[in-house]
């Protein structure tokens, strides 16, 4: 699975792609949790003092937001999906 990271974030783990093994059966959560094993870094820029994703920061999976519509950090996830996060973007 990959993750694709943008702005400050990519700046942070020196990346903007970030391959991650899961399994079947894995959710939106194993699939980050993995990313903070690669990148521990990352965990205080994405997420708050009680484990939420910061309201700022977007997270998608296939283009979507699994917190809008589907169950949010247990939405399952597949080998081929991509995940991305989005922190805020200025500019002009």
């Amino acid at each position: 699975m990959r993750w694709k990271l943008f702005a400050t974030l990519s700046e942070t783990a020196g990346t903007r792609e970030v391959s991650v093994d899961t399994e079947s059966g894995d959710t939106v959560r194993d699939a980050l949790e993995a990313l903070f094993d690669a990148h521990p870094e990352l965990r205080e820029e994405i997420l708050d003092e009680n484990g939420e994703i910061y309201d700022h920061i977007r997270l998608l999976r296939n283009g979507h937001d699994p917190f809008a519509n589907d169950g949010g950090f247990d939405t399952g996830i597949s080998e081929g999906d991509e995940l991305a996060l989005f922190p805020p973007v200025s500019g002009g």
